[in-house]
């Protein structure tokens, strides 16, 4: 197999410069650079990808840090990072932390030391945590803003609003929401999405705060019952999975419509559904995008915060196509 060593005698640079040239050939004049790539490509020598980087001064590595892996809300995101993690040649590693106490950036100054930056969810920490935790190294939030701090957001409070704003035109005067877990910064934006939507048009009763997941909608079942609703906006699927099943078991009844996403109402043959369309492997690339382009940037420049909004279509139960939000 080839080494470094032989493609610098073929070239007739040292291997300090065959090196460079490879990993950094801005440091080296262009015929130099073309005469070291040419040796390699007649040699076959392919760089070591853990060399190449440790060569610009980083590990090649970037981590993802979610609060669980639990929330199957997680798995497209972390899908679409690792794509285009690996496009830029970079591994990217999953590291499981809620960040939401005092101590919380002490965990991520040891995982600081091994990765060139995060993509971090973290729906429910402080956010003094947060930015404390994202100083230590480039960052960029998903589904979630704080002053200062680039991050991607999928506009699901803008979809929750045209939701609720369309099942009002279709007839319904009783709407719930069964809101997400306590101190979630989306389930405050959906709330007052909804909310706004709501007002002076129909009825709205918030249920909550609650965990997403299915036993949490079987157990708030009885409380829509109770509140006469006609159509019910459920935080997360799980949530509404439960409510479904919970509400199917019972006494036929009042019918109740009960809004979920499009993977679950199509593999369902659901009818009358509207569906929330949240692309998650696609704000999981734009994190991703975001991240290194911080990486890559000067440090001496460091690039201002962005905020990236990815707009949710909802797909209703009357038209073929998605209707943007």
């Amino acid at each position: 197999m080839p080494t470094l060593a032989d493609v610098a005698a073929l070239a007739a640079v040292s291997k300090a410069t065959a090196s460079r040239a490879l990993s950094r050939e801005e440091l080296v004049a262009p015929e130099t650079a073309a005469r070291v790539r040419a040796a390699a490509k007649q040699l076959g020598f392919v760089p070591n990808r853990a060399a190449r980087q440790l060569a610009r001064g980083r590990t090649g590595i970037v981590a993802l840090v979610v609060p669980t892996l639990d929330n199957s809300f997680f798995t497209p995101i972390i899908g679409g990072a690792q794509a285009r993690a690996g496009e830029a040649d970079l591994q990217l590693t999953v590291a499981v932390h809620p960040l939401d106490s005092p101590d919380a950036p002490g965990a991520f100054t040891r995982l600081a030391s091994q990765v060139d930056g995060f993509v971090v969810v973290a729906p429910r920490g402080p956010d003094d945590v947060v930015r404390a935790a994202g100083e230590l190294k480039p960052t960029v939030l998903v589904d979630r803003e704080i002053e200062g701090m680039t991050s991607a957001v999928a506009d699901t409070a803008t979809a929750f609003g045209f939701l609720v704003s369309r099942l009002v035109d279709d007839g319904h005067e009783r709407i719930v929401y069964v809101g997400g877990p306590a101190g979630s910064w989306q389930d405050r934006q959906r709330t007052a999405a909804v909310t706004s939507a709501a007002s002076g048009r129909a009825e709205l009763t918030v249920l909550g705060p609650h965990p997403s997941t299915f036993a949490a909608g079987v157990a708030v079942a009885p409380s829509v019952r109770d509140s006469g609703a006609t159509a019910v906006v459920p935080y997360a699927t799980a949530i509404g999975l439960g409510l479904m099943f919970a509400l199917a078991a019972e006494p036929a009844g009042r019918p109740v419509t009960v809004s979920s996403e499009r993977m679950v109402v199509e593999s369902l043959a659901m009818r009358g559904v509207p569906a929330i369309d949240v692309d998650g492997a696609e704000l999981g690339r734009e994190a991703a995008d975001l991240l290194l382009a911080r990486i890559a940037a000067d440090p001496r420049h460091p690039l201002p915060a962005e905020r990236r909004r990815l707009p949710v279509p909802v797909r209703w139960p009357d038209t073929a196509e998605p209707v943007d939000a």
